[in-house]
């Protein structure tokens, strides 16, 4: 199956607003987000449904799946970004029309709880998407100054900057790996093992990253790729922020991540580099998923081998 390469932005341009997980409690957030979008030269839709709020989803598992389908479906739109992750992703896979995603190739934007979606359009599509930044959530305050020109360089040029030497990776195994940016967050990533919506990770440059999930849960989500597998499959390895991933209760005996993360790259034959800046802080670099991309392990530095938009 040929890759989808979607169209980069121009000025002008059509963005499509959804929120395909859990709602924002604060709906002025999604206001000033949209504003934020307006002041920098393109035009905004909102999800029919995007407003919408069922228990801790963001509207039904039908209308959030409708609301996705209709933006890939509107040739206007030309690009998609995610009010917020949370919870409820998983959910739509099976709802969805991949064949329609597949013949309307186009930006696609968000992370955390949209790692299920990012994932599932590879495997079933093979669209190219953007682990990065969301309306609610980032472009509703002041963003880094990073991670919005990290956001804008990838999505309106095709530029093949990622993270350069010296942005804070720290190399653990040495060695030079290339493949596809596949990954996301640990925890979603995991979700996916067993069905339809796995990607094939030989060959792929693996990319994690983790928010609130004490260090031995860590512990046991890295182990199930390493039992699965996936490290050795993997051309490469990148870790980004683990946020949060500390123990509940001081008082127990534990672990840090980091040296849960050493053990696993001290396991491993490829290139291994943890801490580089994504994730779930503000500092966060836009990763393409699905693009050839080049992980250096001494240098502890990703480089891009060919644009993300056409």
């Amino acid at each position: 199956m040929d890759v989808r390469v979607p169209a980069r932005l121009r000025p002008g341009d059509l963005i499509g607003v959804i929120a395909p997980a859990s709602p924002m409690d604060d709906c002025t957030r999604v206001e000033r987000g949209v504003r934020y979008l307006e002041s920098c030269g393109y035009r905004t839709i909102t999800g029919k449904h995007a407003g919408k709020r069922s228990g801790y989803l963001a509207g039904t598992d039908e209308e959030r799946a409708e609301d996705i389908g209709a933006m890939f479906a509107d040739r206007r739109v030309n690009a998609i970004i995610c009010i917020r992750g949370g919870y409820g992703t998983p959910r739509l896979l099976a709802q969805l029309d991949y064949a329609v995603i597949r013949k309307n190739p186009k930006i696609f934007v968000g992370y955390s709880d949209i790692t299920a979606l990012h994932l599932a359009f590879w495997a079933r599509a093979r669209l190219v998407t953007f682990h990065g930044p969301m309306l609610g959530v980032d472009m509703a305050g002041t963003m880094d100054p990073f991670a919005e020109e990290a956001l804008w360089r990838l999505l309106t040029s095709p530029s093949r900057q990622l993270i350069p030497p010296g942005s804070g990776g720290m190399p653990l195994t040495p060695g030079r790996g290339t493949g596809r940016l596949l990954g996301g967050n640990l925890s979603l990533l995991v979700s996916l093992f067993g069905t339809p919506y796995q990607p094939a990770f030989r060959h792929a440059l693996l990319f994690l990253e983790e928010i609130g999930e004490e260090p031995y849960r860590v512990d046991r989500m890295l182990t199930q790729l390493r039992n699965a597998g996936l490290f050795r499959q993997a051309a490469g390895i990148a870790l980004g922020q683990f946020t949060d991933c500390v123990p509940k209760d001081a008082g127990k005996p534990s672990q840090t991540v980091e040296e849960i993360v050493r053990e696993c790259a001290a396991g491993s034959s490829r290139p291994f580099v943890a801490g580089l800046p994504f994730g779930h802080e503000r500092k966060m670099v836009t990763i393409p998923v699905g693009v050839r991309a080049a992980l250096d392990g001494r240098a502890g530095s990703l480089e891009l081998l060919e644009p993300a938009v056409c």
